[in-house]
């Protein structure tokens, strides 16, 4: 069946850097555009990054733009995400889908803290 393991999250000062992972696997990763979401406490799921099956277009929210690199390697089935200059705003747990996503499929993400 369709899972996504993700990793990479941990505690980061204000202006760190992080890396993010996952791991896809029981379908055909390289035909999807995949994305990345985050989820803060309190508010809804919101999309994050997005790459096209190939990587070789990418989307941001406009809070990321210039701040997180999304790529992909779909010998690997995995996609990343690079974030830098991270705020305290970005305090989530990070999940990886497909674009759009299945809605209930998620993996159980990676917490990202963002906090001195």
């Amino acid at each position: 069946q369709v899972q996504f393991v993700e990793s990479g999250g941990g505690l980061v000062q204000p202006g760190g850097s992080l890396r993010l992972s996952c791991a896809a696997s029981g379908f055909t990763f390289r035909n999807y555009a995949m994305s990345w979401y985050r989820q803060a406490p309190g508010k809804e799921r919101e999309l994050v990054a997005a790459a096209t099956s190939a990587g070789d277009v990418t989307n941001y929210a406009d809070s990321m733009k210039g701040r997180f690199t999304i790529s992909r390697d779909n010998a690997k089935n995995t996609v990343y995400l690079q974030m830098n200059s991270l705020k305290p705003e970005d305090t989530a747990v990070y999940y990886c889908n497909k674009n759009p996503p299945w809605t209930k499929v998620w993996g159980q993400g990676t917490q990202v803290t963002v906090s001195s």
